[in-house]
């Protein structure tokens, strides 16, 4: 408990002296794993929508895909990002590894399944009778995405929620792909194992706090924006 103390202490003052290297690493955190969980988003929500509404030959393994995807081991993901950019690897004339472009496509696969099961859910539980009420109104398959997102709303913010705390809370992936690179990658995850491996535990508690702060500040602008959906 004196760890936690001392590490509370710590993250107030880092937080409200301005520590210029700790405002770096906390927007860092949040512009790769913002990043990472639009992208998740972007392609999750489409997909998710997609296998709620249609059905087709080898549907079931593309779900189960999704499943496993969401528990999927960031360390694997890591992996095999590492081996796709590294310097002999198909992708390594781009020169992303060691980057946070490399980071934040690391933690954009381990939060796609999650937004797209998110999203999967959310859409079953409309009324199966929706989507032909729609259609039969002349909607194109956009205005159908829409407006069944609107009825489905609660649902999806709860998906980018869920992929958003995938992302940041993510370690291993941003440890093997991104290197820890002060002033380039560190981010607070990496950043806290460094200091708990350096043996510095208060510097470790007092980072593990800032990221809890961080992730609990998004979290409540998500759910302020999902409770004004929410019927009375």
């Amino acid at each position: 408990m004196e760890v936690f103390w001392h590490g509370l202490i710590m993250a107030i003052k880092l937080l409200f002296s301005g520590d210029r290297e700790i405002l770096e690493i906390a927007l860092l955190t949040l512009r790769v794993s913002g990043t990472a969980t639009l992208i998740a988003v972007l392609i999750g929500v489409p997909v998710g929508f997609f296998l709620a509404l249609t059905s087709f030959p080898g549907r079931n393994m593309v779900v189960s895909a999704i499943n496993f995807g969401m528990g999927l081991p960031p360390v694997v993901v890591g992996l095999v990002v590492w081996v796709l950019l590294s310097r002999y690897g198909p992708l390594g004339i781009l020169g992303l590894l060691y980057t946070p472009t490399a980071m934040i496509i690391a933690q954009g696969i381990i939060a796609f399944p999650i937004v797209a099961g998110f999203t999967l859910a959310a859409f079953q539980q409309l009324h199966p009778k929706l989507k032909l009420q729609i259609l039969s109104l002349g909607a194109s398959r956009v205005q159908l995405l829409w407006l069944m997102a609107r009825e489905a709303r609660l649902g999806l913010l709860a998906a980018v929620m869920a992929g958003f705390g995938g992302a940041v809370s993510e370690v291993g992936a941003s440890m093997m792909v991104g290197g820890n690179l002060v002033g380039s990658t560190r981010v607070l995850t990496t950043a806290t194992v460094l200091a708990v491996n350096k043996g510095d535990q208060e510097l470790g508690m007092a980072l593990s706090l800032i990221l809890l702060f961080l992730a609990f500040s998004v979290t409540v602008v998500l759910t302020t924006a999902q409770q004004r959906g929410r019927c009375p």
